[in-house]
């Protein structure tokens, strides 16, 4: 057998291995540091989530708390340092992957309205973006309608009930034959007693903050650009309807081409051009309290946006024979749906032991106007307690009809503000020709 000795120069070999083992010694030292560092500050973030909550559950959904601030810094500092950048490159040689997360940090529809959303991935947070998919438009453009579910939480569903029962004592009943809203004996009537209408829910303070924060919702925000453009505006003061059970629905209405005359109907019409869908008038229920099937309530004719022709007689009170094109979607609360005014729609009477409520609020394009409230009552704007903490979104969303590029605040992608205007040089031309800013 041959031998094989060590090198002559022994000292140095000797030398050679002490460093060889020195430096994988601190290698499984690092490496060790990284994980208890890692690991600690998981447990300290997941303790502080806990007590937290425990302390104010409303604290995440308020901007303007420094705690919530705090948190949410540490967390983004805990994720992003280089130590867990590290260990999970470390676990996934070790094929131990670090699971994505879904946190959702609001700065809250409590307090400003605006709303935030975040994704873990891969240990980083990114902002969640919502889409009005080829799916969605598709969907909206066959029927005329689509249903975006679960954009009010149950805490803010429940929340947003309270606070229409202390205003319950406020509400309207239409009991006047005038005011009925469907022809009496009809399938549409119920039983007797009138709906319940409850306005001014964005002039109520803090009390508003939810109803306030639909305005330019970041789950809607991208079907309000798909379905109206941008620098879309609201159209109509919103109000809360409510139906005790066996209250009257509403006779079918609406309709591009008028679901009772016949005629064209600009100002509702629906379109798509080139693959621009565009409704002049959208409407926006959005569903305080479950709406199962059968229960009544909102009612749509599919596809009825597109239609050329008047309703057959008696359809527009609900008749039997045509009962199998009158649909009532079932939703949950929280859902919002969202129709073009120029699909037939209406109410069926109520059928469910629960009160019906539902708050509707419409919206036009920017250089759109069916309803005036924007002109003042008063003398200029909207009611003055609609303005009242408002976020820049949301007052966006409040401007009178005009173009985009006549300086229009737009409400961009990413949820910023930007300004759509001309160049100066136009501006100045403008007061040089009519002494005013704008043409």
């Amino acid at each position: 057998m041959d031998v094989v000795y060590p090198p002559k120069d022994t000292e140095r070999f000797r030398q050679t291995l002490v460093t060889k083992k020195s430096a994988a010694l601190r290698k499984n030292r690092n490496r060790n540091q990284d994980i208890i560092v890692t690991c600690t500050r998981s447990a300290l973030w997941s303790l502080s989530i806990v007590l937290m909550l425990l302390v104010s559950p409303s604290i995440w959904r308020t901007p303007t708390s420094s705690t919530s601030r705090l948190f949410v810094r540490a967390f983004a500092f805990t994720a992003s340092s280089p130590r867990s950048s590290r260990l999970g490159r470390l676990n996934h040689h070790q094929k131990y992957p670090i699971s994505a997360t879904r946190l959702q940090v609001s700065t809250n529809p409590l307090t400003n309205g605006d709303k935030t959303f975040a994704t873990m991935t891969n240990g980083v947070a990114v902002p969640e973006k919502y889409e009005f998919t080829e799916a969605d438009k598709y969907l909206f453009d066959l029927n005329g309608y689509v249903i975006v579910r679960g954009v009010l939480s149950p805490e803010e569903i429940q929340e947003v009930n309270q606070i229409v029962d202390k205003h319950e004592g406020d509400m309207v009943e239409r009991m006047d034959q005038e005011l009925r809203n469907a022809a009496k004996d009809s399938a549409l009537y119920g039983t007797g007693p009138g709906r319940k209408d409850l306005g001014r829910c964005l002039e109520w303070g803090a009390d508003s903050r939810i109803f306030k924060s639909v305005l330019a919702h970041p789950k809607l925000v991208p079907f309000f650009h798909g379905i109206l453009g941008k620098g879309y505006r609201m159209d109509h003061l919103p109000f809360i309807i409510a139906q005790d059970k066996g209250a009257e629905g509403f006779q079918l209405h609406g309709g591009t081409i008028d679901c009772v005359s016949g005629e064209y109907n600009p100002h509702l019409a629906y379109s798509c051009n080139h693959g621009m869908i565009r409704s002049n008038l959208l409407g926006c229920n959005v569903m305080l309290v479950d709406h199962n099937e059968g229960d009544g309530g909102f009612c749509v004719v599919a596809g009825s946006h597109k239609a050329n022709f008047k309703m057959p007689k008696g359809m527009v009170d609900g008749e039997e024979q045509y009962s199998d094109f009158i649909r009532q979607p079932a939703t949950k609360a929280g859902d919002v749906v969202l129709f073009s005014e120029g699909t037939v729609h209406g109410a069926m009477a109520w059928t469910a032991v629960h009160q019906r409520r539902a708050c509707l609020y419409r919206f036009a394009p920017a250089t759109n106007a069916y309803g005036r409230s924007y002109f003042g009552h008063e003398g200029g704007g909207w009611p003055k307690g609609i303005y009242d903490d408002l976020t820049e979104t949301e007052k966006a969303v409040l401007e009178p009809p005009f173009a985009n590029r006549l300086d229009r605040p737009n409400i961009a992608d990413d949820g910023s503000v930007e300004m759509t205007t001309r160049n100066e040089r136009k501006k100045q031309h403008d007061r040089d020709v009519f002494g005013t800013k704008y043409f």
